[in-house]
């Protein structure tokens, strides 16, 4: 086979890979695509594109061998580990220091394979900013065009040959060991976003400080790598860092990128240019005039797709989101970044209906699938209503591409339809009232009959009632009488028995010894003035308590045998005891006690009478 037949099979093969699977390898080198697709062909015994052709037609699956075939992803943890201690010591205490102290930092890598150099990164942002400051500050967007290797990224988990190159300790810190493999921690795997991304066709990260693309432009033509570096230069932060592979230089984009290291390949972004020069730069003018019909129309396409009031996503046959148009990513809080995102790791897979299973309907049945009146509440509170419609899409050869999903807002229509709804439910109702009304009048008015015959009764019965009302006043008139004659006996009783208190206190005051009068269950009646002066207790602390128990100078044994006798006959003789006792001021005393009966007009005995008097020694 000629030359230029290879090559003929090679561009066929590269178009219907990019028609049917939306990779695009038109922009690598040749002789490297060439290279890769004859060995792939090589392994399955084929040796004529066209054959192939026809293979990847019959087995779809060959698809995945084949990619992984040209996307080669060898990498490893610090590859070229001088390059990464540069990194470590200059570019990246540079970058902390422009920023401001909670500022976000920014870095894209490009091409990430299975995910070791954005791992790398992490460990040497999170070494120099510390662990905390990482998860707040840090975002590191890693892409790559293989959804293979993303997979296996975003496990992150490594055998003992892939962490060879990790120094130990920060293997120990930042990675876990499970069953003889290597996991890196799961809370800064977090700050690693990962993505699927062609670096020809899709819009650049922006805002980045640092952006890692090693061994990745070598496999572009030039025309494609122009294109590469111009979407770079626009996706980094004014004066951000480049950094390439060995094999890779920047030496016809000196207007571009200025060389911080050259031995290391390490750049630093020029200051941007004009705008207009730098939407040329990303657009490439060297395009021939049919190139730049195309991207009109193109442009042209997808302004209308994103003026389209009604929100509209498209998903292709793997789930990725695609396109969204502006309404759809105001409703839904979509940007560009969630673009070949799988849907499903997108709040919209679920929120406002779950689609993917209606999406797998959409795929096994060719259909269209609607969704009526979903309700979503927006953060506002306030509940919206879409028709959602699922249309599958396919290429003219009547393939399966993806599927178009639009949201129709149907709230106001859905509003009314409540508002009739509610409407009639209280036309109802108002109906049955009023029947109800009715019914009630009729029976309100047989009521009013009644108790107009009822009232006529009842002011007979009142004007009865009237004449009760004037007796019982006479007699209540009658009985004021006598209850003002009985008040004024009880006002003067009360007086004849103040008087006598009075009589009595002045004789308990003006005895010589202390008087103390104790009920059957020798609990305190009475405690003259004496008693407290002799004792110390006063009447309030001591009425009511038991007197035996009672805290004072005098003994307790020898008086209780005659307050027993005292209690127990009427018969009995005043007995007097004399004792040794000590006075409230803790004098030793001689006290002369003298026991009688209490006895009531009934000559019934109620307690006992204690008479204690200061036995004053002989001079």
């Amino acid at each position: 086979m000629s030359n230029l037949e290879q090559n003929q099979g090679l561009e066929t093969l590269l178009n219907y890979i990019k028609r049917v699977r939306g990779f695009d390898f038109t922009g690598y080198k040749r002789s490297s695509l060439m290279r890769r697709v004859r060995k792939r062909m090589q392994t399955i015994a084929i040796e004529d594109f066209n054959d192939y052709l026809d293979h990847l037609q019959v087995h779809p699956q060959e698809f995945s061998e084949l990619f992984n075939t040209i996307l080669i992803n060898v990498t490893s943890f610090f590859r070229d580990r001088p390059a990464w201690d540069y990194i470590s010591s200059e570019i990246i205490p540079r970058i902390v220091e422009r920023k401001e102290k909670q500022e976000s930092i920014r870095v894209w890598t490009a091409g990430c394979a299975s995910g070791q150099e954005a791992y790398t990164l992490t460990m040497i942002l999170a070494e120099t900013l510390g662990i905390e400051a990482f998860r707040e500050r840090v975002k590191i967007y890693a892409t790559d065009l293989d959804d293979e290797a993303l997979n296996l990224a975003r496990y992150a988990t490594y055998n003992a040959k892939d962490i060879a190159s990790v120094p130990p300790k920060l293997l120990d810190q930042y990675f876990e060991q499970t069953n003889g493999n290597y996991t890196f921690r799961k809370d800064l795997r977090r700050c690693v976003i990962f993505g699927r991304h062609n670096l020809v066709q899709d819009a650049p990260i922006s805002r980045i400080d640092l952006l890692v693309c090693r061994n990745t432009l070598m496999y572009f033509n030039a025309e494609a790598q122009a294109k590469i570096i111009a979407r770079f230069h626009f996706a980094l932060n004014e004066n951000g860092f480049l950094f390439l592979g060995k094999a890779e230089m920047l030496l016809s984009h000196s207007n571009s990128f200025t060389p911080v290291d050259l031995k290391l390949r390490i750049f630093s972004q020029m200051p941007r240019l004009n705008l207009r020069t730098r939407l040329l730069m990303m657009n490439n003018e060297s395009e021939d005039e049919e190139g730049n019909y195309l991207s009109r129309h193109v442009r042209l396409r997808d302004a209308s797709f994103d003026a389209n009031p009604v929100a509209q996503v498209v998903v292709d046959i793997n789930s990725l989101l695609i396109l969204a148009n502006e309404r759809a990513r105001n409703l839904f809080g979509l940007a560009s970044r969630d673009l070949n995102r799988p849907l499903q790791d997108l709040e919209l897979s679920y929120r406002p209906v779950e689609l993917r299973s209606c999406l797998d309907q959409v795929y096994n049945e060719c259909r269209v699938v609607i969704l009526r009146q979903i309700e979503w509440l927006v953060p506002s509170g306030e509940s919206q209503y879409f028709d959602v419609q699922l249309t599958p899409l396919f290429d003219l050869n009547g393939s399966l591409m993806g599927a178009a999903i639009t949201f129709t807002d149907v709230s106001g229509a859905k509003r009314l339809q409540q508002e009739l709804e509610h409407s009639n439910q209280e036309l109802e109702m108002a109906y049955e009232e009023l029947q109800s009304t009715n019914e009630e009048l009729e029976t309100t008015n047989e009521e009013l009959q009644s108790s107009n015959e009822e009232l006529e009764t009842t002011n007979e019965e009142l004007q009865s009632t009237n004449e009760e009302l004037e007796t019982m006043n006479e007699e209540l008139q009658s009985s004021n009488e006598e209850l003002q004659t009985l008040n004024e006996e009880l006002h003067r009783r009360t007086t004849e028995l103040n008087s006598v208190n009075t009589f009595l206190s002045s004789i308990l005051g003006s005895m010589r010894g202390g008087v103390v009068v104790i009920d059957r269950d020798l609990r305190i009646l009475i405690w003259n003035d004496k008693a407290e002066d002799l004792w110390g207790l006063r009447a309030d602390e001591v009425q009511g308590k038991y007197f035996l128990n009672l805290d004072i100078g005098l003994p307790v044994d020898p008086i209780l045998q005659p307050i027993r006798n005292c209690l127990a006959s009427l018969s009995y003789e005043p007995e007097e005891v004399i004792l040794n006792a000590i006075n409230r001021r803790g004098k030793a005393i001689k006290c002369r006690v003298t026991f009688t009966p209490l006895v009531d007009n009934r000559q019934t005995i109620q307690g006992a009478i204690l008479l204690m008097e200061e036995q004053k020694s002989d001079s």
